[in-house]
Protein backbone atom coordinates (compact mmCIF):
# COMPACT_ATOMS: atom_id res chain seq x y z
CA UNK A 1 0.00 0.00 0.00
CA UNK A 2 1.54 3.31 -1.04
CA UNK A 3 -0.10 6.63 -0.27
CA UNK A 4 1.47 9.89 -1.37
CA UNK A 5 1.51 12.73 1.12
CA UNK A 6 1.60 16.44 0.41
CA UNK A 7 4.97 18.18 0.51
CA UNK A 8 3.40 21.63 0.19
CA UNK A 9 5.74 23.93 2.18
CA UNK A 10 2.78 26.02 3.32
CA UNK A 11 1.24 22.98 5.00
CA UNK A 12 4.56 22.08 6.64
CA UNK A 13 5.39 25.59 7.89
CA UNK A 14 4.94 26.95 11.41
CA UNK A 15 4.66 25.07 14.66
CA UNK A 16 4.18 21.31 14.72
CA UNK A 17 0.56 20.28 15.14
CA UNK A 18 1.67 17.96 17.95
CA UNK A 19 4.74 18.36 20.16
CA UNK A 20 6.00 16.38 23.16
CA UNK A 21 8.70 18.09 25.22
CA UNK A 22 10.49 15.95 27.83
CA UNK A 23 7.24 14.17 28.65
CA UNK A 24 7.09 11.66 31.48
CA UNK A 25 4.03 9.67 32.47
CA UNK A 26 3.85 7.39 35.48
CA UNK A 27 1.03 5.17 36.73
CA UNK A 28 0.61 3.51 40.12
CA UNK A 29 1.30 -0.22 40.12
CA UNK A 30 0.89 -2.10 43.36
CA UNK A 31 3.10 -0.43 45.97
CA UNK A 32 5.19 1.35 43.34
CA UNK A 33 4.86 3.15 40.03
CA UNK A 34 5.51 2.27 36.40
CA UNK A 35 6.85 4.81 33.93
CA UNK A 36 5.05 4.61 30.57
CA UNK A 37 6.85 7.58 28.98
CA UNK A 38 10.36 8.56 29.99
CA UNK A 39 11.46 12.01 28.82
CA UNK A 40 9.78 11.70 25.42
CA UNK A 41 10.49 14.52 22.96
CA UNK A 42 8.80 14.36 19.56
CA UNK A 43 7.45 16.75 16.92
CA UNK A 44 4.68 15.85 14.46
CA UNK A 45 4.68 18.33 11.53
CA UNK A 46 1.50 19.75 10.06
CA UNK A 47 0.10 17.71 7.22
CA UNK A 48 2.19 14.62 7.94
CA UNK A 49 1.33 10.94 8.40
CA UNK A 50 3.33 9.35 11.23
CA UNK A 51 3.08 5.76 12.43
CA UNK A 52 4.01 5.00 16.05
CA UNK A 53 5.18 1.42 16.59
CA UNK A 54 6.74 -0.62 19.38
CA UNK A 55 6.15 -3.60 21.60
CA UNK A 56 3.26 -3.77 24.06
CA UNK A 57 4.12 -1.55 27.02
CA UNK A 58 6.42 0.72 25.01
CA UNK A 59 4.20 3.76 25.59
CA UNK A 60 2.27 3.96 22.31
CA UNK A 61 -1.26 4.18 23.71
CA UNK A 62 -0.12 6.50 26.50
CA UNK A 63 1.27 8.84 23.84
CA UNK A 64 -2.13 9.01 22.13
CA UNK A 65 -3.99 9.49 25.42
CA UNK A 66 -1.79 12.48 26.21
CA UNK A 67 -2.04 13.85 22.66
CA UNK A 68 -5.83 13.77 22.92
CA UNK A 69 -5.83 15.47 26.32
CA UNK A 70 -7.58 12.43 27.81
CA UNK A 71 -4.74 12.08 30.31
CA UNK A 72 -2.08 14.50 31.59
CA UNK A 73 1.70 14.03 31.82
CA UNK A 74 3.48 13.56 35.11
CA UNK A 75 6.19 15.93 33.87
CA UNK A 76 7.00 17.79 30.66
CA UNK A 77 4.48 19.29 28.27
CA UNK A 78 2.28 18.26 25.34
CA UNK A 79 1.31 20.93 22.80
CA UNK A 80 -1.46 20.77 20.21
CA UNK A 81 -1.19 23.60 17.66
CA UNK A 82 1.07 25.41 20.10
CA UNK A 83 -1.39 25.14 22.99
CA UNK A 84 0.11 23.59 26.19
CA UNK A 85 -2.46 21.02 27.25
CA UNK A 86 -1.46 20.83 30.92
CA UNK A 87 -2.62 24.42 31.41
CA UNK A 88 -6.14 23.75 30.13
CA UNK A 89 -9.00 22.87 32.49
CA UNK A 90 -11.02 19.77 31.72
CA UNK A 91 -13.82 21.63 29.93
CA UNK A 92 -11.31 23.35 27.65
CA UNK A 93 -9.70 19.98 26.84
CA UNK A 94 -13.15 18.63 25.93
CA UNK A 95 -13.69 21.58 23.57
CA UNK A 96 -10.25 21.02 22.04
CA UNK A 97 -11.09 17.39 21.26
CA UNK A 98 -14.45 18.33 19.79
CA UNK A 99 -13.01 21.05 17.55
CA UNK A 100 -9.41 20.15 16.69
CA UNK A 101 -8.84 16.44 17.33
CA UNK A 102 -10.40 13.38 15.72
CA UNK A 103 -9.94 9.93 17.28
CA UNK A 104 -10.34 6.48 15.73
CA UNK A 105 -10.32 3.60 18.21
CA UNK A 106 -9.73 -0.11 17.79
CA UNK A 107 -13.23 -0.96 19.04
CA UNK A 108 -15.16 1.59 16.89
CA UNK A 109 -17.22 3.15 19.75
CA UNK A 110 -20.25 3.80 17.56
CA UNK A 111 -23.39 4.51 19.56
CA UNK A 112 -25.75 1.54 19.13
CA UNK A 113 -28.94 3.63 19.43
CA UNK A 114 -27.98 5.84 16.46
CA UNK A 115 -27.78 4.87 12.82
CA UNK A 116 -24.52 5.26 10.89
CA UNK A 117 -25.45 8.69 9.50
CA UNK A 118 -26.35 9.99 12.96
CA UNK A 119 -23.12 8.61 14.44
CA UNK A 120 -21.04 10.48 11.87
CA UNK A 121 -23.02 13.70 12.37
CA UNK A 122 -22.84 13.53 16.18
CA UNK A 123 -19.59 15.56 16.68
CA UNK A 124 -21.12 18.41 14.68
CA UNK A 125 -24.44 18.26 16.50
CA UNK A 126 -22.60 18.44 19.83
CA UNK A 127 -20.99 21.65 18.62
CA UNK A 128 -24.33 23.18 17.76
CA UNK A 129 -24.15 22.79 13.98
CA UNK A 130 -27.69 22.83 12.54
CA UNK A 131 -28.99 19.30 12.01
CA UNK A 132 -29.49 19.78 8.28
CA UNK A 133 -25.87 20.88 7.80
CA UNK A 134 -24.50 18.15 10.09
CA UNK A 135 -26.36 15.42 8.23
CA UNK A 136 -25.28 16.81 4.86
CA UNK A 137 -21.66 16.66 6.02
CA UNK A 138 -22.21 13.10 7.25
CA UNK A 139 -23.68 12.12 3.89
CA UNK A 140 -20.66 13.52 2.05
CA UNK A 141 -18.22 11.65 4.28
CA UNK A 142 -20.16 8.40 4.06
CA UNK A 143 -19.97 8.66 0.28
CA UNK A 144 -16.20 9.05 0.56
CA UNK A 145 -15.87 5.91 2.70
CA UNK A 146 -18.31 4.05 0.43
CA UNK A 147 -20.99 3.59 3.07
CA UNK A 148 -23.88 5.58 1.60
CA UNK A 149 -26.06 2.46 1.19
CA UNK A 150 -25.56 1.70 4.91
CA UNK A 151 -26.31 5.22 6.18
CA UNK A 152 -29.57 4.25 7.91
CA UNK A 153 -28.25 0.97 9.34
CA UNK A 154 -27.51 0.54 13.05
CA UNK A 155 -23.92 -0.36 13.97
CA UNK A 156 -24.79 -3.98 14.87
CA UNK A 157 -25.84 -4.51 11.24
CA UNK A 158 -22.37 -3.63 9.90
CA UNK A 159 -19.25 -5.73 9.40
CA UNK A 160 -16.12 -4.82 11.37
CA UNK A 161 -14.61 -3.11 8.34
CA UNK A 162 -17.79 -1.11 7.75
CA UNK A 163 -17.93 -0.01 11.39
CA UNK A 164 -14.34 1.18 11.24
CA UNK A 165 -14.96 3.09 8.01
CA UNK A 166 -17.91 4.78 9.73
CA UNK A 167 -15.62 5.62 12.66
CA UNK A 168 -13.12 7.17 10.24
CA UNK A 169 -15.87 9.34 8.75
CA UNK A 170 -16.99 10.39 12.24
CA UNK A 171 -13.42 11.33 13.23
CA UNK A 172 -13.20 13.69 10.24
CA UNK A 173 -16.69 15.17 10.54
CA UNK A 174 -15.58 18.31 12.39
CA UNK A 175 -12.53 18.90 10.14
CA UNK A 176 -9.93 18.32 12.88
CA UNK A 177 -6.34 19.49 12.57
CA UNK A 178 -5.10 16.28 14.20
CA UNK A 179 -6.40 12.72 13.72
CA UNK A 180 -5.26 10.07 16.22
CA UNK A 181 -5.81 6.42 15.29
CA UNK A 182 -5.23 3.81 18.02
CA UNK A 183 -4.82 0.33 16.49
CA UNK A 184 -7.67 0.95 14.02
CA UNK A 185 -7.01 -2.35 12.20
CA UNK A 186 -6.59 -4.52 15.29
CA UNK A 187 -9.98 -6.24 14.92
CA UNK A 188 -10.05 -6.50 11.14
CA UNK A 189 -9.05 -9.08 8.58
CA UNK A 190 -6.12 -8.28 6.29
CA UNK A 191 -8.21 -6.99 3.40
CA UNK A 192 -10.46 -4.79 5.55
CA UNK A 193 -7.43 -3.49 7.46
CA UNK A 194 -5.68 -2.39 4.27
CA UNK A 195 -8.82 -0.67 3.05
CA UNK A 196 -9.37 1.19 6.34
CA UNK A 197 -5.76 2.45 6.50
CA UNK A 198 -5.85 3.61 2.90
CA UNK A 199 -9.16 5.42 3.40
CA UNK A 200 -7.98 6.97 6.66
CA UNK A 201 -4.77 8.25 5.08
CA UNK A 202 -6.43 9.46 1.88
CA UNK A 203 -9.22 11.31 3.68
CA UNK A 204 -6.87 12.87 6.23
CA UNK A 205 -4.74 14.14 3.36
CA UNK A 206 -7.75 15.49 1.45
CA UNK A 207 -9.02 17.26 4.57
CA UNK A 208 -5.52 18.60 5.38
CA UNK A 209 -5.40 16.82 8.72
CA UNK A 210 -2.26 15.54 10.43
CA UNK A 211 -2.47 11.79 11.03
CA UNK A 212 -0.83 9.84 13.87
CA UNK A 213 -1.36 6.08 13.70
CA UNK A 214 -0.47 3.73 16.56
CA UNK A 215 -0.18 0.19 15.24
CA UNK A 216 1.34 -3.25 15.71
CA UNK A 217 0.87 -3.93 12.01
CA UNK A 218 3.94 -3.59 9.74
CA UNK A 219 1.60 -3.28 6.75
CA UNK A 220 -0.30 -0.37 8.31
CA UNK A 221 2.94 1.35 9.37
CA UNK A 222 4.29 1.01 5.83
CA UNK A 223 1.49 3.29 4.60
CA UNK A 224 2.92 6.20 6.63
CA UNK A 225 5.62 8.60 5.49
CA UNK A 226 7.47 8.32 8.82
CA UNK A 227 7.75 5.56 11.42
CA UNK A 228 8.66 6.33 15.04
CA UNK A 229 9.56 3.33 17.19
CA UNK A 230 9.09 3.56 20.95
CA UNK A 231 10.91 1.44 23.50
CA UNK A 232 10.54 1.82 27.27
CA UNK A 233 8.79 5.16 26.83
CA UNK A 234 11.48 6.72 24.64
CA UNK A 235 12.05 7.19 20.92
CA UNK A 236 14.29 4.30 19.88
CA UNK A 237 14.13 4.97 16.14
CA UNK A 238 12.70 7.67 13.89
CA UNK A 239 12.95 7.33 10.13
CA UNK A 240 11.12 8.08 6.90
CA UNK A 241 9.42 5.23 5.06
CA UNK A 242 11.32 4.27 1.92
CA UNK A 243 9.29 4.47 -1.25
CA UNK A 244 10.06 2.57 -4.43
CA UNK A 245 10.76 4.75 -7.43
CA UNK A 246 9.49 2.21 -9.94
CA UNK A 247 11.12 1.03 -13.11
Amino acid sequence: MSIGWSNDPVERSGLPVLRFMNVEKEYPLGDGRVRALDGLTLDIPRGSFTAIVGRSGSGKSTLLQLAAGIDRPTAGEVFVEGQPLSRLPDDALTRLRRKRVGIVYQFFHLLPTLDVRENVALPLLLEGVPERDALARADALLAQVELSPRARARPHMLSGGEMQRAAVARALAHAPALVLADEPTGNLDTRSAARVVELLATLARQHRATLVLVTHSPEAAAAAERVVTLSDGRVADDRPVARGTGA
